[in-house]
């Protein structure tokens, strides 16, 4: 267990737990919430900003890939200083991340061009939905939309809680990655972002999911035709049987 916590650092005892059953460690939730904390391996939160109070509602959840994609802009500084910027792109149906395209300049251009290479390996979806930002309302982006057919939904200006698909995983990408990391260079952002990706569409749980990883709900819902699997529902309780760490 510890060595899973000593290589991710941001992950607490539930999704710790989920790692350890792969590899057939299975023990009481109980017990490993005890030996969690008796390591000292519990996550420390970091300290968010006030926000604003209000009526919550929920989102609906797409049933079938491709039917919503969300995106969203994020930014960071490489070692000397110099600011770039990530362009996240996700399903919002298998949570699977699509695209993480960093440069240190993107141009409503490079975003159409970035989403044409999407389409070709993913296929098309069905809604977009973005923010305002002036790389997503340019000309450029308008002619594409006119040329694809896909429809583009704008949230409300100030209201990133109506794209709350990515906003999570903007949570999940910046708390595990870019806060963690210092990037010497374009190319090593590149890199890095590249293997996270890999990792948290393969490899890392989602609660979500069941504890399956994007990639292998995709697959599930491919195969039947949308029709969400029963292996992806999600239980009513979490347990783990008893076992002994090894």
């Amino acid at each position: 267990m510890r060595g899973i916590a000593s290589e991710r650092r941001r992950f607490g005892y539930r999704r710790i737990g989920l790692m350890l059953e792969r590899e057939g460690i299975v023990m009481n939730h109980k017990k490993l919430r005890r030996l969690y904390s008796e390591e000292g391996l519990s996550v420390k939160r970091r300290r968010g900003r006030k926000r604003a109070t209000g009526i919550r509602a929920p989102i609906d959840t797409p049933s079938k890939p491709n039917e919503r994609w969300s995106l969203d802009f994020l930014s960071d500084v490489f070692e000397p200083g110099r600011r770039f910027r990530i362009l996240a792109v996700i399903d919002d149906c298998t949570r699977e991340c699509l695209g993480l395209i960093a440069d240190t300049s993107l141009s409503g251009a490079r975003v159409t061009r970035e989403l044409d290479k999407l389409i070709r390996l993913y296929g098309q979806p069905q809604t977009i939905v973005r923010d305002n930002g002036s790389e997503l309302t340019s000309r450029e982006m308008l002619d594409w939309q006119n040329r694809t057919g896909v429809n583009w939904h704008y949230i409300a200006p100030g209201k990133p809680a109506q794209n709350a698909f990515v906003e999570s995983f903007n949570g999940r990408l910046r708390d595990e990655l870019l806060n963690e990391t210092v990037f010497a260079s374009l190319a090593d952002a590149r890199r890095r972002l590249s293997i996270w990706r890999y990792d948290y569409n393969n490899i890392r749980p989602h609660s979500a999911l069941n504890g399956q990883s994007p990639a292998i709900a995709r697959r599930a819902l491919e195969l039947l035709d949308g029709s969400a699997p029963d292996a992806l529902a999600k239980p009513k309780h979490m347990s783990y049987s008893a076992a002994r760490l090894t």
